[in-house]
């Protein structure tokens, strides 16, 4: 089910994709040629066993709509084995993977009429536990969180290989429950967190940052 929230956290409605997913970790949004899309990255692996993932891809319903349209699934690989991920954003028709371990490996494919994507590796991040990453609306800048902190690159860095970030944001001191989400939008930050039922709900928090380009 998708939430649509505005930027008060207000939910303004929830509507139903009709998929079976195995570990659904991202949702990413971007254009596709019917429009604006939503693409759902079915891609977590925690024993790094999964000889496929996937990734759905929907128009980007209204709020009221009820259920999406029927997702187009795009089957994938990466082209050294298994990893376990979290993060996922895109620029343009290219998809980005960022793993979930020691070291935040970056992986690309570029979406295709086959829907069959083979993701390569392309660099290290450095970044311990990655739990989401998102690119900006304008695709100028892609930010990456852990439970940490809040990485900032330059998009046309990231594509190249590049690991050195613009800004860095500690955000230890709100406390998430178990924080998990990320988007960017302008100077704006926002970051989403999973509720524990034996403690207290999950947060959308949003923040305005100056620094940011």
């Amino acid at each position: 089910v998708l939430f649509a929230l505005d930027t008060a956290g207000a939910v303004r409605g929830l509507v139903r994709v009709p998929i079976r997913a195995r570990d659904w970790e991202d949702v990413s949004a971007a254009r596709c040629p019917s429009g604006p899309c939503l693409y759902l990255a079915d891609i977590g692996d925690n024993g790094r066993v999964r000889q496929r993932i996937y990734i759905y891809r929907v128009p980007e319903p209204e709020p009221a709509q009820g259920e999406t349209a029927p997702p187009e699934v795009f089957s994938a690989t990466y082209a050294d084995g298994p990893h376990n991920a979290e993060a996922m954003f895109l620029l343009g028709d290219d998809l980005f993977i960022v793993t979930r371990d020691r070291v935040g490996a970056i992986y690309h494919a570029t979406v295709n009429e086959t829907r069959a994507l083979t993701f390569q590796h392309i660099g290290r991040l450095g970044l311990a536990a990655v739990t989401d990453g998102e690119a900006s609306p304008d695709g100028r800048s892609v930010v990456v969180r852990t439970s940490h902190e809040a990485v900032i690159y330059r998009a046309e860095d990231l594509t190249r290989g590049g690991d050195t970030p613009y800004l860095r944001i500690p955000i230890d001191g709100l406390r998430e429950a178990q924080g998990e989400g990320v988007a960017l939008n302008g100077r704006m930050l926002y970051l989403a967190s999973e509720g524990r039922p034996w403690n207290r709900a999950g947060q959308l928090l949003s923040m305005r940052c100056d620094l940011l380009e």
